[in-house]
């Protein structure tokens, strides 16, 4: 488990390792083209040093690579400040969103693909302004009334990728208990409600609801997150939220471990078509 630079330094390394072997050309050959020595070629493959943006455009133009999707991630995964395919318009808030915050949005803004298990509250791609201001209020103490409205803004800013194009395939298992914890009163659960039966009924959206009635399941030890990106190699990630930061597992173990552990509270939730039934009764039943 690594905090998300040093992941997403390695797997930067890993796929421009990736790319070379793919060109056909030796690090030694590689580093000729850009007139560095070897051993810079070595240290950004196995990330034990890290890369300028600048760098990593040398060597997707040594290497022939054109998609500009790939390059755009290629690029955020080193830290670029540039607007390049997705807008980073979460560098704009660097003054009040802690490190960890913005390497999850600079995930979630690449990723293709995102599932995400919920116990406590609903996902923030998912959240109604009412009810982030409030959540955000409980779990970050000691902020202002500017402090606060700005983390809010953050919040329905990064809703803006389930509008893309394409958008990003979100996949969730909510446990009941996020629908029953009341946060924000009576009003804002209601509209909060009302939300995740319109957001359910989305394409790109799939969400499940995991009653109490389920039992012990994999999932009680608390919440995850799964970022998938279909146009490389080896970047996929599971994120870890904890009070003060996150934590980044990218071994293939570890991702197997939770694509197995979610696949399984998918089968142990309602269906898709159950799961909308049941918010819609929450809806109407409160």
């Amino acid at each position: 488990m690594q905090h998300g630079p040093a992941v997403r330094r390695r797997k930067l390394g890993a796929e421009l390792r990736a790319l070379r072997a793919e060109a056909r050309l030796t690090s030694g050959e590689a580093a000729r083209l850009v007139g560095w020595h070897q051993s810079k070629v070595s240290r950004i493959e196995t990330g034990t040093s890290g890369v300028k943006p600048a760098d990593v455009r040398l060597l997707l133009d040594a290497y022939g690579v054109s998609d500009p999707r790939l390059r755009d991630l290629m690029l955020v995964l080193a830290g670029s400040d540039e607007n390049t395919g997705r807008h980073h318009w979460w560098h704009a808030y660097r003054g009040i969103l802690p490190p960890d915050y913005s390497d999850f949005i600079s995930l979630e803004s690449q990723a293709d693909a995102m599932r995400t298990l919920e116990t406590s509250v609903v996902p923030g791609l998912l959240q109604t302004p009412e009810y982030a201001r409030a959540v955000t209020r409980a779990a970050v103490r000691g902020l202002d009334d500017a402090g606060l409205d700005a983390l809010v803004e953050v919040r329905l800013a990064r809703q803006e990728v389930l509008r893309a194009d394409p958008p990003l395939e979100f996949s969730a298992v909510l446990d009941e208990a996020v629908l029953r914890r009341e946060i924000g009163g009576p009003e804002v659960m209601a509209r909060q409600l009302e939300l995740l039966v319109e957001a359910a009924r989305l394409p790109q959206v799939r969400l499940q609801i995991l009653p109490f009635g389920a039992g012990a399941h994999v999932g009680v030890t608390g919440s995850f997150v799964i970022f998938s990106f279909s146009s490389t190699s080896d970047l996929d990630v599971v994120v870890l939220d904890h009070l003060t930061s996150s934590l980044h597992l990218e071994r293939k173990e570890d991702l197997q471990a939770y694509t197995e552990a979610f696949n399984s509270l998918q089968i142990q939730a309602l269906s898709p078509e159950d799961s909308l039934d049941y918010l819609a009764g929450r809806v109407v039943g409160g």
